[in-house]
């Protein structure tokens, strides 16, 4: 027999809902803060900074270069043409970019592995201008110390205009990043004639304002960032790494235990390392952080914290390269290693790529010689009895000087073949013809319904540009 179990009814019970508690909040989880780079000065630095005045000045100077009349470098997208000095690249010759970047990507690899990422903290554009930023702020708004008291103060008179002078400074050479980037796709002169007139192209104008607040975003605000979270060089560099890698890195057998002391005072090695803990080393990093902690993968190799340590040391009387350019196996007290198995196959293959890049140039033709059938109309016959076809030849000039060419055809096994078109055209540099013409032959001759022609151009005044191109005459 069933029994019915009875069913009681619960109170409610009001439920307690856990609030964080702030002051227990992890700081491994808040909010990205601003890091204020204090200014360095030392070797490194100023090879870093004749590095970057290097590029820069390239990068400036490069677009008002003129080769034979025209802009050196212009990389016209809009007519697919790309001339680098004497050499005009169309998109038939895209194999040349694309050992560029091959020989690019293993030359970035070899660096890394011996060097570490000297790219990024010496030669990478995001780096060089993140510190012409730096330098801005420095002397607009002061020292360290001050910017931080300076964005503690409540807005006032002095401070609207430091920050106003250092915005609209970030901006002037924003805008003339961009227009000197932008006047690598397009004529300097003419953009830069043109643009602060407002008689630019939308496409150009457009694409200035969009660099100019991508550079002041990039090298003003987001800095590290980009780095740290965006840059992906940043997180695939560690497999290239060994230990035979020259990276900064802090020897901690001789800094540590660390602790504050006076100069020149006597210290027990059991007790104090020759680090003083001043965390400068921390305060010059421009991505923030403590090299002490050992190899990150937000440290770019700047060398700025060695700079302000071996100062330090110089201070203190102490030996330099507490921190340095060093490897692990030198830490360890063993003998770094430059030719190993990895450095020497990416030489290897930086090399032979190297080599490829040289006998496509080398080889390379200056002319583009392309030859259409109607597909129209099979063949015709003309007025004496001569079948013929259509052709449509279309030649480029891909030098960058005039040149007269001469067009012949021959067809395989037939003597007499008349082409009723242009025999001879002239050029420009970098110009593009589409010339018409038909092809004749006596059906005396013709023992085949298919026979194979081929199409010869050539360079009047240099024979050895030449392209021969084999097309099909058809009868029946």
């Amino acid at each position: 027999m069933e029994q019915k179990i009875e069913v009681q009814q619960a109170p409610p019970k009001p439920v307690k809902i856990q609030q964080p508690d702030p002051s227990k909040k992890d700081s491994n989880y808040s909010p990205r803060s601003h890091i204020y780079v204090r200014e360095v000065k030392g070797r490194i630095e100023t090879l870093r900074r004749g590095l970057g005045l290097l590029l820069m000045a390239m990068f400036v100077i490069l677009p008002w270069i003129t080769w034979n009349g025209e802009q050196a470098i212009l990389l016209d997208i809009m007519n697919q043409r790309f001339r680098i000095f004497g050499v005009t690249l169309w998109p038939q010759d895209l194999t040349i970019l694309a050992w560029v970047f091959m020989i690019s990507a293993f030359a970035l690899f070899l660096v890394t592995t011996l060097y570490g990422r000297v790219w990024c903290g010496f030669t990478c554009p995001q780096t060089t201008w993140t510190f012409i930023y730096i330098w801005f702020e420095h002397k607009l708004e002061g020292p360290r110390n001050k910017r931080m008291k300076l964005d503690q103060r409540p807005m006032d008179f002095d401070k609207f205009i430091r920050k106003a002078a250092k915005h609209t400074a970030w901006l002037v050479i924003a805008l003339f990043t961009a227009i000197t980037f932008v006047g690598y796709f397009t004529d300097m002169r003419t953009l830069m004639a043109e643009f602060f007139v407002f008689e630019a192209s939308a496409w150009a104008t457009g694409s200035i304002l969009f660099f100019t607040f991508a550079t002041y975003g990039n090298a003003g605000w987001m800095r590290e960032i980009m780095c740290t979270h965006i840059c992906p060089y940043a997180r695939f560099q560690s497999a290239m790494f060994d230990k035979d890698t020259f990276i900064v890195a802090y020897d901690t057998k001789r800094g540590e235990p660390r602790g504050p002391r006076r100069r020149n005072a006597e210290i027990d090695p059991d007790e104090l390392g020759h680090c003083i803990d001043c965390q400068l080393c921390v305060q010059v990093c421009p991505t923030g952080i403590d090299i002490r902690n050992g190899l990150q993968y937000e440290c770019i190799n700047c060398g700025a914290c060695v700079d302000a340590c071996d100062d330090v040391m110089d201070k203190m009387n102490y030996p330099r390269k507490l921190i340095s350019f060093t490897t692990e196996h030198q830490l360890e007290g063993k003998r770094t290693k430059l030719f190993r198995f990895k450095s020497i196959g990416y030489g290897i293959a930086l090399i032979a790529l190297t080599g490829m890049l040289v006998l496509n140039i080398a080889y390379r033709v200056p002319l583009e010689f392309d030859v259409i059938r109607d597909r129209n109309s099979l063949y015709r016959e003309n007025q004496e009895g001569f079948i013929e076809n259509v052709y449509t030849l279309r030649v480029i000039n891909k030098s960058q000087l005039p040149q007269r060419y001469t067009i012949s055809v021959n067809a395989t096994g037939i003597d007499e073949v008349e082409w009723l078109g242009a025999q001879e055209i002239s050029l420009q540099g970098g110009q593009a013809e589409i010339i018409p013409g038909s092809l004749a032959i006596d059906p005396y001759y013709l023992e085949s319904p298919l026979v194979e022609v081929t199409f010869r151009i050539e360079a009047v005044d240099a024979k050895r540009i030449s392209r021969n191109v084999t097309s099909n005459f058809i009868y029946q």
